[in-house]
C-alpha cells in the first residue's frame, strides 16, 4: 500500500445526508485506463479501513454497514491512490480493479465505451505478455530478437505510416499509425518506461 494516506479528519463527513450516516460520495476510477467505474459512499469508519486494508470499504446503504468492495464476488478494487476535493466533502479514488466492477458483470457500472481507453488497455496486455510470456506469441518472438529488433520495427511502422499519410487511404494511415502506436508502446516496455512517463513528461513540457 503505497498510496499517500489522507487524515480523516480533513474531510466533512457531515454534508450529506444530515440523517442518513451514509458519509461522502466517492467516485472511483481505474487507475490505468483512468474509466469511472463506480460511486460509491464513505462514512469515518469506511474511509479509515479503505486507507488500512488498502481495498475500496463503503458504507452500503442496502446492507446498513461496511461493506469492502469484493468481499462476496472477490472482485476487490485495490487503492493507488486518494483525493478530495476543493469542499473536502467528495473522495477520489484510483484503484486497479481485479475483475468486473459492477455486479452485472460489466467492467464499469456506468457502461461506458471503452474504444477511448483501449490504449491503456493495451499496455496491460503488453505487460501481462512480459510477465506470462505465451510461447510463439508474437511479442515473445520479437523479446526473443531482441531491443535492436524491437526498436528497429518501430522505424519501420514510422516510414510506413508517413507513407499511408502522403499517398495512401484514410484507413490504410489509421492502420498503419496503429501499427506504430503498438511498436513504440512495446519498445517503452522493454526500456521499462511507461504510458504514464511519456504523459508527464508531455505536460511538464506544455507548462
Amino acid at each position: 500500500m503505497n498510496f499517500n494516506k489522507i487524515d480523516v479528519s480533513q474531510i466533512d463527513f457531515g454534508k450529506t445526508p444530515p440523517s442518513g450516516g451514509w458519509g461522502v460520495p466517492v467516485i472511483v476510477q481505474d487507475n490505468q485506463t483512468l474509466e469511472v467505474l463506480m460511486l460509491g459512499y464513505m462514512n469515518a469508519a469506511a474511509f479509515e479501513k479503505t486507507q488500512q486494508e488498502g481495498k475500496v470499504t463503503f458504507f452500503s446503504r442496502s446492507k446498513n454497514r461496511l461493506w469492502t468492495k469484493g468481499e462476496e464476488s472477490g472482485n476487490f478494487l485495490f487503492v493507488q491512490s486518494i483525493a478530495i476535493d476543493c469542499d473536502n466533502d467528495t473522495i477520489l479514488i484510483k484503484a486497479n480493479p481485479v475483475g468486473p466492477t459492477c455486479h452485472t458483470g460489466s467492467r464499469s457500472c456506468f457502461k461506458t465505451e471503452f474504444n477511448q481507453n483501449f490504449i491503456f488497455e493495451l499496455e496491460n496486455i503488453i505487460n501481462d505478455r512480459y510477465e506470462n510470456p505465451v510461447e510463439g506469441s508474437y511479442i515473445n518472438k520479437m523479446r526473443n530478437k531482441g531491443l535492436n529488433k524491437i526498436a528497429q520495427k518501430v522505424g519501420e511502422e514510422g516510414v510506413e505510416t508517413v507513407i499511408a499519410a502522403l499517398a495512401e487511404t484514410k484507413e490504410d494511415l489509421i492502420n498503419e499509425a496503429s501499427d506504430l502506436v503498438f511498436h513504440l508502446m512495446f519498445l517503452l516496455k522493454e526500456k521499462e518506461l511507461s504510458l504514464k512517463d511519456i504523459g508527464e513528461n508531455l505536460e511538464k513540457r506544455h507548462k
